[in-house]
């Protein structure tokens, strides 16, 4: 173990490569940040990153020795954290503090919570009564026809909603909105996310008239738009994206209908590609019009905005609360965004903006996408973990989905926990122990995500339950020591 004015001295030189470090991005990020309250989280993150390049192990073994933070929970307020350590190593030593660094207050310490606090209340709502993370719910298409649907959905312990806009049509979702804005009414305001869909793949035409199951090793042709050859002899399907489609190599893996199947191109020609499946149910898979493709392998890059986006965001900009950008990729994504948002809002605030992350690319310009975002308009992260698995595969997802959990906190950003959340329970009525598991690690993200179902009045008591039992345990990354319930009072053994 180091002696403490050695492990004071490591500390100062790691603060110093930080600060420097940071110093240098943020005045990387300045010129596009005009919404000033975002600098000092914009400063915190560019801190956290530099931070995270370095490799602590090490250090926070030593420091774990002489009873201090390791750091391993210093995302919201990095340079704080690594000053509050350095004061106490020095204290320890018996040495003066170094110059320039000094012990943070109790306010400096907190100010980046209070910072994420403030985001979490603006985008999804203020619910003093409730647990910590906000519960937001799908709406389907029922929603627009129910007005007790709602109403329950509230009551059950939702605090805002989520419009879908791939499915139904501006009179459905004024429907919808009307629904949610009078039950806010005799509630509380419940705020409505509205996504639009972004350029999803998906299969466009069979050219079979009886598609069969298609079961592992199976083969089948992939093209982009056009028929393949008369005598290719096999199931054939298309989807309108030629570019995607002639991009493909020998081994690109292809996702089909949410992972349901999985196959590898075994063979390129000018018209297309052939498969092979090499993941599909027992009883096999078969393939319909408007399933979605992945297409994890090849570097897809398609207009971040359709047409039918466009249109949408002429109902979305003026009746949403916040706009979900779906499959977005690169800050030039997000600037284009923006500017249609303010060609069709004029002289109102930024509509608040919420990522998708959803593809690897999106996943490697993160900190890009959130500077983009945040430095002009309110933002949240929403870890879109269906897409994102297969984009990455369900082994890197496992960390990912941690790491995008500890960037957003070091930028303040809120962060929703999304895709398949008690999806058993929401569908059948009865939950998993996995999924159970999951929505109790969907405490640490400021907001958790339920999809339509019809036992989604359930779903959503079942997980107000389960976040507020895990307020007692936990927050972010930090275990809360409440008692231990289970073993409150030392009984007798049974015999």
């Amino acid at each position: 173990m180091s002696e403490p004015g050695a492990l004071l001295d490591e500390l100062v030189a790691l603060r110093e490569a930080v600060a420097m470090e940071a110093a240098a991005a943020l005045a990387d990020w300045q010129p596009g940040i005009t919404r000033a309250a975002f600098t000092p989280s914009a400063a915190n993150l560019a801190a956290y990153l530099a931070l995270r390049r370095h490799d602590l192990g090490a250090l926070q073994d030593e420091l774990s020795f002489w009873g201090l933070s390791s750091l391993g929970r210093s995302e919201g307020h990095v340079l704080e954290s690594l000053d509050a350590v350095i004061a106490a190593v020095a204290a320890i030593a018996g040495q003066p503090l170094p110059a320039g660094i000094s012990r943070p207050d109790r306010r400096a310490w907190q100010h980046g919570e209070i910072i994420l606090r403030e985001n979490k209340r603006l985008l999804f709502g203020a619910d003093p009564h409730g647990p910590k993370t906000r519960v937001m719910v799908t709406l389907p298409t029922e929603a627009a026809t129910d007005p007790g649907l709602v109403p329950a959905l509230i009551a059950a312990g939702t605090d805002c909603f989520r419009i879908n806009c791939a499915h139904d049509d501006p009179t459905i979702w004024s429907a919808m909105i009307r629904h949610v804005r009078a039950a806010a009414e005799s509630s509380r305001h419940c705020p409505v996310l509205m996504d639009i869909a972004g350029p999803k793949i998906r299969i466009d035409a069979l050219f079979d008239e009886h598609m069969p199951r298609l079961a592992v090793d199976d083969r089948f042709a992939l093209t982009g738009g056009n028929p393949p050859p008369a005598d290719i002899g096999i199931p054939s399907v298309a989807c309108q994206a030629p570019g995607v489609v002639g991009a493909l190599v020998t081994g690109a893996q292809v996702w089909f209908d949410d992972g349901k199947l999985g196959a590898v191109v075994e063979r390129c020609a000018p018209w297309g590609a052939v498969l092979r499946i090499t993941i599909a149910r027992d009883k096999g898979v078969r393939l319909k019009r408007k399933k979605g493709l992945n297409f994890p392998d090849t570097d897809v890059m398609l207009p971040a905005l359709t047409p039918k986006d466009l249109a949408d965001l002429d109902f979305v900009a003026s009746n949403a609360d916040m706009v979900g950008f779906s499959f977005v990729q690169t800050a030039e994504d997000v600037h284009w965004l923006q500017r249609e948002l303010a060609a069709r809002r004029g002289a109102a605030a930024p509509l608040p903006v919420v990522l998708k992350i959803e593809t690897r690319r999106a996943v490697e310009n993160l900190p890009r996408l959130i500077v983009a975002a945040a430095g002009r308009q309110p933002l949240a992260v929403m870890i879109a973990r269906g897409d994102l698995a297969l984009h990455l595969g369900f082994k890197r997802l496992s960390e990912v989905q941690e790491e995008i959990l500890w960037l957003c906190e070091a930028a303040h950003v809120p962060a929703i926990w999304a895709t398949q959340v008690l999806e058993q329970l929401v569908r059948k009525g009865l939950p998993t122990r996995a999924e159970t598991t999951d929505a109790a690690m969907g405490q640490r993200a400021e907001c958790v995500m339920l999809n339509k179902g019809p036992h989604l009045v359930e779903g959503v008591s079942f997980l107000d339950d389960v976040l507020r039992r895990m307020d007692r345990h936990q927050r972010k990354k930090s275990a809360r020591l409440a008692p231990l319930r289970a073993w409150t009072a030392m009984r007798p053994a049974r015999r």
